[in-house]
């Protein structure tokens, strides 16, 4: 799937405020923790580790995903079996047991359609005005 840098950006830091909420809140808070008020308690260098961190096992599955249609005003779809295939195709093994290596799979998957989910609409490119005074 070709996706422009700005949805690869929200996308990422979607996924990322949802590891931060998971891991500042306790363990009855984690339900629920406000990520974006998780996030801005952060420091800039904290936010930086958790978007790196997520970043390199997100990115590569966006990636690996297949390419879909996708018209003006909608978001992208993908099936559980897409995003599972892209998860399997990228995620590096280094002699994980069967058992470890579905529950891998099992979380970033999750972590995958979490930053999906927050994907904006497209835009119609054909529709991008420019101002008179550039």
């Amino acid at each position: 799937m070709r996706f422009t840098e700005h949805e690869l950006t929200l996308a990422v830091t979607a996924a990322a405020k949802s590891v931060a909420a998971a891991g500042r809140a306790g363990r009855k808070a984690r339900r629920t923790a406000d990520p974006d008020a998780v996030w801005e308690s952060m420091g800039r260098y904290e936010r930086y580790q958790v978007m790196d961190a997520v970043g390199t096992q997100v990115l590569p599955v966006l990636l690996a995903l297949p390419d879909v249609e996708v018209a003006a005003g909608e978001r992208p779809r993908f099936t559980d079996a897409q995003v599972l295939a892209a998860v399997e195709q990228t995620l590096d093994t280094g002699g994980l047991g069967r058992l470890r290596r579905k529950v891998v799979a099992a979380s970033l998957t999750v972590l995958v359609r979490t930053a999906l989910a927050q994907l904006p609409p497209r835009q119609d490119p054909d529709a991008l005005v420019v101002p008179d005074h550039l």
